[in-house]
């Protein structure tokens, strides 16, 4: 057996995590990609915005990039397009589903990118040849319409790529996940089933998104006053449920939030919005109807900073504030990592007068993901060789690995892989063979790729300690020091009860480098030295370790 006959399988995001999801094929001289996602960032990443996936592995073979394959309108799965498509070269082209496309464009638009896009769309019937792959699609039931998975062919073996999917018997827009297609590709011979598994901690079946349709129902009857859903900017499936559920009680609806409202108008102009007669309106005309005629729909189900949602907990959004009688459903489950965002969100509502209905107390969201027996179903209708879990955190990879065991598949067979692992796969050959860079690359404003390891820690170390600065005068000619040292403090000690500390520290640099100290010979050392003196004193004195900015100036 050649090296030629084995498939390269690399992931560079969504293993050992939740969020950025991003897949290389490779194949000989045929490069393909599976999902360009984001991520959103943890409370231990201050300052940033978004994280996306390193792509330093493809930069120097982007001629041999045949397709991006998205298999879904998620940000996990397409969130990245924006920030990495002018790398990757605008000129490759993209397949997915007619909703995901639409998805896209409003987000290539803010850009400015869209009419420079490559973006085909895709049925799942068709069959794309793209270099040494044919890639064929199944379509899957999942919390957002128009979601597929991916059979793919190659001259090594099928894989099949699930995206994310569960086997819902009555998802909102009625389309099932194709069981028959499955099995027949099952049946062809599969040699690596790459699944979801992120939802494998939970047994039995999802329940269906009919569940929430259920708990709207009876939210949306309970009701004392204006109803207000926070949810993601792209679950369209959910606003559908949210203007369903309105129009039976005889609420209008406003969507607040420039991504949600552009998504709305969007899945309306494709005919993924099925809008009751004069149920939309715009949230300038709520001030017309009275609060039991009124529903919103948000965006900050995540508990991001700038969304509607947390715009309205901190009372600082221009139209809507919360009243007496206000219920806000927040449909969703947090990501891991927002827990705390989401939470005090929930708290300042509460203070505020709303009744806050989240996930953990009703079912207000159903997760959009496999669940064990699910999970079971889908290898044994394609019945892998191997198996590679994908989009979880180590914990659900690991259970994922269990699991597979149950029904037979050999632990040597199972791979549990990190972001940046080589996995090759062939007739008769299956393992990790080598590693590439995948870190994850920082998105704070208009900045990407700037942020390291080592700004992330600083800003830990500010936010947790805050920051001092020394500032020492030397002599231009001599290098000594030419006067009193200064001592600049800013969220480290309460000033007006830090005066004997910030004197005994002036005092103690003074007596240190003041005695016949050329501070200009070596200037890097001497602010090494002065970081080091200063970090040991303050630690003695507070048991804190402030940033410490040494300053030398020449006068």
């Amino acid at each position: 057996m050649t090296l030629e006959e084995r498939v390269k399988v690399i992931p560079l995001g969504g293993l050992g995590e939740v969020g950025k999801n991003m897949t290389v094929f490779e194949y000989g001289e045929d490069i393909i990609i599976v999902d360009v996602g984001l991520g959103f960032p943890t409370d231990d990443m201050p300052g940033v915005d978004l994280v996306i996936p390193d792509i330093t592995y493809l930069l120097d073979k982007l001629s041999r990039v045949k397709a991006i394959f998205l298999t879904h309108g998620h940000e996990d799965h397409i969130g990245s397009l924006p920030y990495l498509l002018p790398q990757l070269g605008l000129q490759i082209p993209l397949y997915c589903t007619r909703l995901t496309a639409g998805l896209i464009q409003v987000k290539l638009r803010e850009r400015k990118l869209v009419e420079s896009v490559q973006l085909n769309i895709i049925v799942p019937e068709d069959v794309i040849q793209a270099g040494a792959f044919k890639v064929e699609f199944f379509r899957v039931a999942h919390s957002i319409p128009d979601g597929v998975g991916l059979a793919i062919t190659t001259p090594a073996g099928i894989i099949v790529h699930t995206g994310d999917f569960k086997f819902d018997q009555t998802p909102v827009d009625g389309k099932v996940t194709e069981f028959g297609k499955l099995a027949e590709i099952g049946r062809r011979g599969v040699l690596l089933l790459m699944s979801d598994c992120v939802h494998v901690e939970s047994p039995g079946m999802t329940p269906s998104e009919a569940v929430v349709t259920q708990t709207f129902d009876q939210i949306f009857r309970e009701a004392e006053g204006r109803i207000i859903v926070a949810t993601f900017a792209s679950l369209i499936s959910r606003v559908q449920q949210v203007l369903d559920t309105s129009y039976r009680y005889g609420r209008k609806v406003a969507t607040v939030g420039r991504s949600l409202e552009n998504n709305v108008a969007m899945a309306r102009d494709l005919g993924y919005l099925d809008l009751p007669e004069n149920t939309l309106i715009k949230v300038g005309e709520a001030v017309k109807y009275n609060p039991l005629e009124l529903a919103f729909v948000v965006t900050g189900s995540q508990g991001e900073p700038m969304a509607v949602l947390n715009r309205i907990a901190n009372r600082e959004h221009k139209a809507l504030s919360i009243q007496p009688g206000d219920t806000v459903i927040i449909s969703a489950t947090p990501i891991p990592g927002n827990e705390t965002a989401v939470g005090r969100i929930i708290n300042s509502l509460v203070r505020q007068g709303a009744n806050v209905v989240y996930s953990a107390i009703q079912r207000v969201h159903v997760s959009g993901h496999a669940s064990q027996e699910e999970l079971k179903l889908m290898l044994n209708f394609t019945r892998p060789r191997y198996v590679m879990p994908i989009h979880g955190e180590p914990r659900h990879l690991a259970l994922y690995s269990r699991l597979a065991q149950e029904l037979g598949i050999s632990s040597d067979n199972i791979f549990i892989m990190d972001n940046g692992k080589v996995g090759e796969f062939g007739p008769n050959f299956g393992g990790i063979t080598g590693s590439v860079p995948a870190g994850p690359i920082y998105v704070d404003g208009a900045t990407v790729g700037d942020i390291g390891e080592v700004v992330i820690k600083d800003r830990q170390l500010l936010s947790r300690d805050g920051i001092l600065m020394v500032v020492l005068v030397a002599d231009k000619e001599s290098g000594a020091l030419a006067g009193p040292v200064d001592v600049v403090s800013r969220g480290f000690v309460y000033m007006r009860e830090s005066g004997e500390l910030m004197d005994y520290v002036k005092r103690r640099v003074e007596e240190q480098f003041g005695q016949n100290e050329d501070l200009l010979a070596d200037q890097t050392l001497t602010i090494r030295r002065v970081k080091e003196f200063v970090g040991d004193l303050l630690y003695a004195q507070t048991k804190r370790r402030p940033v410490v900015t040494p300053v030398v100036m020449r006068i």
